[in-house]
């Protein structure tokens, strides 16, 4: 077993964590980053790829090119965190000594916790956004699709982009009514949540789009089965338990997620297996020398890149401010920002914070469909995350 040592070791080398890094290697200080990938994704446009709008190629760079000039790159997974004595050991084994440690791990896709998942995807009308070898299925089976039961689900479980389950059936319904299928389609978004959307200021607009559109809505089921031999999706009522099956003749499916397992099985989790930190000042609840932010906090909003890049600037402030023996003083308020594709010309740019209001960033109504949204998230937040925010610009 090697040793090592860093003063600051991030564990994930994904928006999280190179933006962090990006800013703290500009101060000087002593980083590592420990991420297996050799990979980076830009996965909002993942929708757009389901919906036939850009080639996946797109979102894919070099992990390489991302990681800051004077950061050391371990390109090892973490299989276990030791918080009292200051280190974590890598699968091969390795021990990584720090003074602080930030956790940007991401979110993990429990792909096998819908039974028939994995021997389905792909195939037949199956499909899910939520895996760069599999996004493209997503527009075959929209292209492919010529009538019957299209279904659009959603689990109960926290999720990357919470708008993104809802996104895709708003553009497969937009692109049936284009090719002129729209009347043998029965669109269907079925979500075990109780509402379409956390944020009620937004969730009436969306419910409006939904009846304008012949869009079916069905809350609190969640898909536990696909049959694919018959074609059926097996759904259970989130509060009575009893299934339900639905015919579909295209699934797209938005997998359970959850807390990686080397964080659940560690003490840096909480009851739910998300890193437990202060919701404001993003440091862990026990362990002062420890951070963390993004889809494997414990943070109560929901897990999009615009909210980590507001969870950055709070992260490295608040750092300093314990490397200095100083109360810390930065404060995040829970901003996270849905940019929801409505259809292949229309968006309503959702911003919001912990307590679920408007926190917009323009100066007009976004709880309105636009096409001025729609071309913010196709060609300037691509760019703000690749030359801005990972560069620890923005």
């Amino acid at each position: 077993m090697s040793k090592k040592k860093h003063q600051v070791v991030i564990v994930g080398g994904g928006a999280a964590g190179i933006s962090v890094a990006a800013r703290l290697c500009k101060k000087g200080l002593d980083v590592a980053i420990i991420e297996p990938s050799k990979k980076h994704y830009y996965q909002p446009l993942w929708t757009l790829v389901g919906g036939g709008v850009v080639n996946k190629e797109v979102t894919e760079k070099n992990e390489a090119d991302f990681i800051p000039n004077g950061a050391t790159w371990i390109q090892e997974k973490v299989d276990e965190f030791n918080p009292e004595e200051n280190h974590v050991v890598t699968s091969k084994g390795n021990k990584v000594t720090y003074d602080y440690l930030v956790v940007a791990a991401g979110i993990q896709i429990d792909w096998d916790k819908i039974k028939g998942l994995p021997e389905a995807i792909g195939k037949s009308g199956v499909c899910s956004n939520y895996s760069y070898e599999y996004v493209e299925k997503t527009w075959e089976s929209i292209k492919d699709f010529k009538g019957g039961n299209a279904i659009f689900t959603q689990p109960s479980t926290p999720i990357k982009c919470g708008g993104a389950p809802q996104k895709i059936c708003y553009l497969a319904e937009d692109y049936f009514r284009k090719v002129g299928i729209r009347d043998e389609a029965n669109v269907t978004f079925v979500t075990a949540t109780p509402t379409i959307f956390g944020s009620p200021h937004y969730a009436t607009t969306l419910t409006k789009h939904c009846e304008d559109t012949g869009v079916n809505t069905k809350f609190k089921l969640e898909l536990i089965e696909i049959r694919p031999e018959t074609k059926e999706a097996v759904f259970k009522h989130m509060e009575t338990g009893e299934e339900s099956i639905e015919k579909y003749d295209l699934l797209h499916v938005t997998p359970m997620m959850s807390a990686p397992d080397f964080i659940k099985n560690s003490s840096l989790g909480n009851e739910g297996g998300w890193v437990d930190v202060d919701k404001e000042t993003l440091q862990h609840n026990k362990y002062e020398n420890i951070f963390s932010l993004g889809d494997s906090s414990s943070l109560p909003t929901s897990k999009t890149g615009a909210a980590i890049r507001k969870q950055v600037p709070v992260v490295v402030e608040n750092l300093q401010h314990v490397i200095k023996g100083e109360t810390l003083s930065a404060k995040y308020n829970g901003y996270t920002s849905c940019p929801l594709v409505t259809g292949y010309d229309s968006l309503i740019m959702a911003e919001f914070g912990y307590d679920l209001k408007p926190q917009e960033t323009f100066p007009i109504d976004q709880n309105k469909e636009r096409y001025s949204m729609y071309l913010v998230k196709r060609y300037l937040l691509p760019k703000l995350y690749w030359h801005g925010m990972l560069r620890g610009r923005a």
